[in-house]
Formats: structure tokens, C-alpha cells, sequence
């Protein structure tokens, strides 16, 4: 708890932390404290108060004691007010049921401490709280990620505040923890300095554990401008998922693209696969940094991924080898297509077909979710192929492939191409993957970007029907910016695609799920009982837990005495 407090009243790890106070807490705690600006000292004098009952009554919680989030918002949101943020801190603290005066449960201690905004320009608040109550119970933090989300959905719709668009669509996307991109900064940092200073031992360099402190945080912060890992391994997994048709032939892509592949077998077996993980293939004095499918993209687990190709017996068992001889690195067991060069006549034909599909979409209701998500998958699998083989770094190609997939990375499967009658897009992304060998070379590519517009128009039409209006704004902005460069890069002129507007209002959806609602509806009730009752601001006395004594004398008691 010392340490959080300290931190969150600090510096930060950029300076970013500016004039940090209180804007909410437990009824004692505003009492001692206002809103003035709060020292390393106030720190740890708010944390004994928060901990007073952990060390008092000395209850060990699993896991630790100390309860920690964030509420932030958007910065196209703007500034709010403390007097905002206070109602937004107690309202979340009574819907976690941390301190809700209307339940028998005795409170927790808490406090919301507000530092300026972050690097992003994000307003946000922390709140900090003691998962012991002040009887000696514990807070119960079950399931509490998914708990925080109803209530912060309750709290959008109750304080006029944007709605989280993807929690309404039912699909999300993996982000980056700070720690883990900071870590990853300093093991390259580290091993590009060591690298250099090995290779010229005339300059006499100190090692990295002797460099000035800040010598070393500019190297790290290079890094961390630097292209993450994860988006890169993305991208490559991706084209390869969508170019392959079956399990065998998606292992033999990827490590064709140069990627370590390491596969995880089931309990006891050798011959099936439940999930893989796959890393760039470090420089010397690197380590590889090893991602599973599910950390990629909801949309590249495994069992998501052989939805969409055949399920057959012979097939389960050549992947299976695959799979073992990339884990061994061993040669590829039965090199396929993605060995062979497209020709001519195989780009013709693709460019038909999808030509085909895209007039076959139009029938498609812009309001069926799963198909329209499906499409999205399939065509930024194509321009993730595409940027696989044309790209040396990921740039136009690979950004247009990551817009798209937010569409794609759905809570649940969604049907598979073989179902709808997508499967030409999967021909595409084969004959992208190939983009740098044989056929046409740039005269085909140029007749798939066409199509391939049309495709990112449509799923735009699809995002603005399910009012999903970011994702909306993306397609058609920066993604369809970056095709239309692509397209008029290459040597056949193709008629620009049309796209509606982008500009769209916002707004404020108040049809929650019934979970969400019944915590709206118990916010709004403890707020007109508040209005009403009276808080006692002076802290409940707390006194130490008394040793119980056995009842009868016997050696142990003598031997306690």
C-alpha cells in the first residue's frame, strides 16, 4: 500500500504525475485530507489509514491486500471536473460494493487520487482500496475484471459520458501493458548495447549495469518508439492464416516468413496440437520473445483458426508432423503451394471470383454482425499477406490489415468462409502472399486493390449500420487513405472507390444488458437514499485481534505462560 501511494503521488515514469490530490475517498479519510496537493509524507500517512485494518487485525488476503484501477477517458472527451470525477470514484466504489451504505457488509478504506493527465492526454483517476473491511472481513474480488466492466458501462450511460463502442459490438482487441512494453524496450536496449560494445572493445565502454542512469533510460526510451514485436508478429500471422488452406500448410507459412513456431500438445500426447506460440527470430544477444495465438487476436486461436479450414484425419495427423518439425527445426515434412509460384492465369481467374464475391456482398444486410465480421477477417488477412511479401517493415498494407481486424476479433466464432461462400478470399490472400513471385506481378496486384476497396467500403457500411462509428471513421479515413496510396502506387489506374461520409455523432446508447442495468438502477437508488442519510466522517476505532486463550490448563498453556 506505501508503495502504490508513493507512486501514484510521485513523478511518475515520465514526469507525467502533476499536482496529485485527492477527489475522493472513504468519509474519514475526507476528513483529514482536502484537496490540496499531496507530499511522499500524506502518502504514507494515507496508507497506514488504508491499511489500519490489514495490519490491525491481521488478516492475510490471497493474492495481497491492496485493490488497485484506473477509470480514464478519452482525450477527445476533454477535462473533468474533480467534483465529476468524485461521483464517477464513489459511484464505482458502491457498484464494486467496496463501501456501499445501503449493504449489511461493513466498508472498505479507500481513495481516489487524481495526477494529471496521462501521456496519451487521458483524464483518469486511480482508485486504491483495502480488501479488508474495517470487521475483519474480506472484500470479495471475484471475477471483478468482468464486474468493472458492468459497472463502468452503468456509469457511461448515469454520467453522460462516451460509450465503450466495442463493449456493444462484443468484440476487443489486445493492448499493451506498460510494463510488459518497457521490459521488452530495455532486453533490446540492452542487448544492442552489449552487442556494440563487444564488437568494438577499442572504446572501452562500461557494461550496462555500470552506465549513467539516464544514459540508459534514453536508450530504452528509443526502444520504445521503436515497432512493437507483438504488432509485427500480428501481421505475419495473420497473412499467413488467411493465405493457408489447412492447418499443415498455415505452420509451413509461418516459418517461411522466418518465425519461430512452438507448438503445445495436449496432456500426455505428441500428436495433438491444442495451441502454438510464435517469436521473431532474435539478433545475437537477444532472446525470443514468445507470444500464444490467443495474445495475437482473439481471431488467431487455434480453435478459432481450424474453423475455417477442413477437418479430415489425414489432415489432423500431416499438421501434426508440421507442427513437431518446426518444434524440432526440422525441414518442412510436405512443402505445398506456398512453395510454388503463381501464374498468369491463376491472377485472372482470383481476380474474377472476387470480383464476383464483392457483387455477391451486396445482397449481404449490413446488420448481420457475424457475416460482416468474417468478411473483415478474411480481407485484412489478404492485405496482411500482402504486406507480408511486399513490405520490409510493416506500413500501408499492415495498417489497413489491423483496422479491419477489430472488426474481426469477436467474443464468439462467427461463420466460417466455407459456410458463407467466402472462400475467394482466401485465394486472395494466397495469390497477395506470393505478391513478389511470378504472375502478373504489379498488373494483378493492382486488379485486387480494387476489389479490395470495395470489400473496406463495405465493411465500413457494415461498422456504420451496427453504429460501431470509431471503427467506422477508421475505415474510412486513415485505412482508406492508406489503400488509395497503395492503389495509386502501382501502374494500372483503378476508379477510386466512393465512401460515404465518415463524419458521424455520437450517441448515447441507453439499452444496457440486464446485468449492466441492474447496477445503473442500484447506483441511481444509493444516490437518492444518500441524499438523505448521514455519513459519519470519524473513523471506526479498530483494535488490535485478541489471542484467544484455551479454556483448560495443559502443557501448551504453560508453555505460552
Amino acid at each position: 500500500m506505501a508503495g502504490l501511494m508513493v507512486y501514484l503521488t510521485g513523478p511518475g515514469r515520465a514526469n507525467e504525475h502533476t499536482e496529485p490530490h485527492l477527489v475522493a475517498g472513504d468519509p474519514a479519510m475526507l476528513a483529514w485530507h482536502d484537496d490540496a496537493e499531496l507530499s511522499r509524507d500524506s502518502a504514507l500517512a494515507i496508507a497506514r489509514h488504508l491499511d489500519r485494518p490489514h495490519t490491525a487485525l491481521e488478516v492475510d488476503v490471497k493474492g495481497g491486500h491492496v485493490w488497485h484501477c484506473s477509470l480514464s477517458l478519452r482525450a477527445d472527451e476533454g477535462v473533468q471536473s474533480d467534483e465529476k470525477w468524485q461521483a464517477i470514484a464513489n459511484d464505482f466504489v458502491r457498484g464494486m460494493e467496496f463501501d456501499d451504505p445501503d449493504s449489511p457488509k461493513a466498508p472498505c478504506r479507500w481513495v481516489a487520487v487524481r495526477h494529471g493527465l496521462s501521456k496519451n492526454g487521458n483524464d483518469h483517476i486511480h482508485l486504491v482500496v483495502d480488501l479488508v473491511r474495517e470487521d475483519g472481513t474480506k472484500a470479495s474480488v471475484h471475477n471483478d475484471f468482468a464486474r468493472a466492466q458492468k459497472v463502468s458501462r452503468a456509469l457511461e450511460v448515469q454520467h453522460g459520458l462516451e460509450p465503450l463502442e466495442s463493449a456493444k459490438a462484443e468484440r476487443a482487441t489486445r493492448g499493451y501493458k506498460p510494463a510488459e512494453r518497457e521490459a521488452q524496450a530495455t532486453a533490446r536496449a540492452r542487448a544492442k548495447y552489449e552487442r556494440t560494445r563487444t564488437n568494438d572493445p577499442a572504446q572501452q565502454r562500461p557494461a550496462w549495469n555500470h552506465l549513467e542512469a539516464e544514459d540508459r533510460r534514453t536508450r530504452i526510451a528509443a526502444e520504445l518508439r521503436a515497432e512493437q514485436p507483438r504488432h509485427t508478429l500480428t501481421v505475419k500471422v495473420r497473412g499467413c492464416a488467411a493465405a493457408a488452406g489447412d492447418e499443415a500448410e498455415f505452420v509451413r507459412r509461418m516459418r517461411r516468413t522466418g518465425l519461430l513456431v512452438r507448438p503445445r500438445f495436449a496432456d500426455g500426447r505428441t500428436d495433438v496440437v491444442t495451441g502454438y506460440s510464435v517469436a521473431e527470430r532474435p539478433t545475437a544477444g537477444e532472446r525470443p520473445i514468445w507470444y500464444g495465438g490467443g495474445h495475437l487476436g482473439k481471431d488467431l486461436r487455434l480453435p478459432r483458426l481450424r474453423e475455417a479450414w477442413p477437418d479430415t484425419p489425414t489432415g489432423a495427423s500431416e499438421a501434426a508432423a508440421e507442427w513437431t518439425a518446426a518444434k524440432r527445426g526440422r525441414r518442412a515434412i510436405a512443402p505445398g503451394r506456398e512453395a510454388r509460384e503463381p501464374d498468369a492465369e491463376q491472377w485472372e481467374q482470383q481476380g474474377r471470383e472476387l470480383g464476383q464475391l464483392v457483387e455477391k456482398l451486396h445482397s449481404v444486410p449490413l446488420e448481420d454482425r457475424d457475416t460482416w465480421a468474417t468478411v473483415a477477417r478474411q480481407t485484412a488477412g489478404a492485405f496482411a499477406a500482402w504486406s507480408n511479401a511486399t513490405e520490409e517493415q510493416p506500413g500501408d498494407l499492415a495498417a489497413a490489415a489491423e483496422a479491419l481486424s477489430r472488426s474481426a476479433q469477436t467474443h464468439r466464432s462467427t461463420p466460417p468462409p466455407e459456410k458463407i461462400g467466402t472462400n475467394a478470399l482466401t485465394g486472395t490472400a494466397m495469390l497477395l502472399s506470393a505478391a513478389a513471385r511470378g504472375g502478373r506481378g504489379t498488373v494483378g496486384q493492382a486488379v485486387m486493390i480494387r476489389q479490395l476497396l470495395r470489400l473496406t467500403q463495405s465493411c465500413y457500411g457494415a461498422s456504420k449500420a451496427a453504429e460501431q462509428h470509431r471503427q467506422a471513421q477508421l475505415l474510412a479515413g486513415e485505412a482508406r487513405a492508406r489503400l488509395v496510396r497503395v492503389r495509386d502506387a502501382l501502374p494500372a489506374p483503378a476508379e477510386p472507390a466512393r465512401t460515404p461520409s465518415a463524419t458521424a455523432t455520437l450517441e448515447r446508447p441507453t439499452n444496457l444488458d440486464p446485468e449492466a442495468q441492474a447496477v445503473l438502477d442500484r447506483l441511481r437508488a444509493g444516490q437518492a437514499h444518500d441524499a438523505t442519510k448521514a455519513v459519519d466522517p470519524l473513523p471506526r476505532p479498530i483494535e488490535p485481534r485478541k489471542t484467544r486463550q484455551p479454556n483448560q490448563p495443559g502443557p501448551e498453556r504453560g508453555a505460552e505462560r
